[in-house]
């Protein structure tokens, strides 16, 4: 069996741009994501990163095949070993989906205001072939046990929660099914920091008793640096950098990856980082720059960087940049 529970082989999302009224023709495409590679090891947490438009909610989409993918390949650790996901027929994307869930960003919209908490938690349950209903209500209860709520807020309606109950709800019913794999999509930039702290503590311990994988997409990275063991950081639907959190933070090597860590508030007054200032605005994903994506922005550009794309280098252990400046 592979150590790796995912291997993401180039992989690219380009949404197309038709012209015409009567007869459609494309004319250009959004490359969303644009040949993007990295591996996931079994229980560890990737922490995504970049700012918004980078393309890091559609990545994650493409991983759940969401949407499928407009090329590349992404493998994932079934029973029969590593398959491609983007081939799978509806019967093993069914059984996917059961391995790998998603906590979306806002609690508000992800539950039905309509339905009962037991009633947006039977559905999937059912779904998944768990018939016995004494079987599902000791599930459900289980799960609100293990994000810190009372078994009989069941019983109760979405509206009469806060914006960090309702996201620990989210959290216990993408957990209904056992997944092997959590997506979690900006799971508290919607909440109060004080509700924060609270939520991240909850996923870490769920994360130790059920054995999970976590995908953290964020664009806060003093959150990702808690939670994370390695970092990937993307720009204009690329990977600019990849490392271990902890190296990420204490060397960063990507001119972007720089100015990103130099936003991040020091917990002190007496010490004040210097922030670096990013001129411009993010380049158009339809009409991309030419070499390096980011060498509109970068202080340190070079007549190579704008005619040569770098590619994804590991400069020291785990640690891998895609920057002319490192990669000569």
């Amino acid at each position: 069996m592979s150590e790796y529970i995912y291997e993401v082989k180039n992989i690219k999302k380009y949404f197309p741009i038709m012209e015409g009224f009567i007869k459609k023709r494309k004319v250009n495409d959004v490359k969303a994501v644009d040949d993007v590679s990295f591996n996931v090891k079994r229980g560890e947490t990737i922490g995504i990163v970049g700012e918004s438009g980078c393309g890091k909610s559609t990545l994650a989409k493409n991983l759940m095949m969401i949407q499928k993918p407009t090329g590349g390949v992404v493998e994932f650790q079934t029973e029969d070993g590593m398959k491609d996901i983007t081939k799978f027929s509806k019967k093993e994307l069914f059984d996917f989906r059961r391995q790998v869930q998603m906590v979306f960003q806002d609690p508000y919209s992800a539950l039905n205001p309509m339905k009962k908490i037991i009633d947006s938690f039977n559905e999937p349950l059912k779904l998944h072939g768990i018939s016995d209903e004494e079987g599902r209500l000791n599930i459900m209860e289980d799960m609100m046990k293990l994000v810190n709520l009372q078994p009989e807020y069941l019983y109760r309606y979405p509206n009469e929660f806060s914006g960090g109950q309702r996201q620990r709800i989210c959290i216990a019913r993408a957990l209904l099914v056992k997944p092997e794999v959590l997506v979690l999509d900006e799971p508290v930039s919607a909440l109060d920091v004080s509700i924060q702290a609270q939520v991240l503590n909850i996923l870490l311990e769920i994360q130790k008793k059920m054995s999970l994988t976590y995908l953290f997409i964020a664009h806060d990275l003093s959150i990702v640096e808690y939670v994370s063991d390695k970092i990937i950081v993307m720009y204009l639907g690329q990977i600019m950098e990849i490392a271990k959190a902890t190296d990420l933070y204490k060397n960063p090597v990507h001119p972007y990856t720089q100015a990103l860590v130099s936003a991040i508030p020091l917990p002190t007054v007496e010490k004040k980082s210097k922030r670096i200032i990013l001129e411009g605005d993010v380049p158009s994903p339809i009409n991309k720059p030419s070499g390096c994506p980011f060498h509109t922005r970068c202080k340190y550009c070079m007549e190579k960087c704008k005619k040569e794309k770098p590619q994804l280098l590991e400069i020291e252990d785990s640690h891998s940049v895609a920057c002319w400046l490192n990669n000569k």
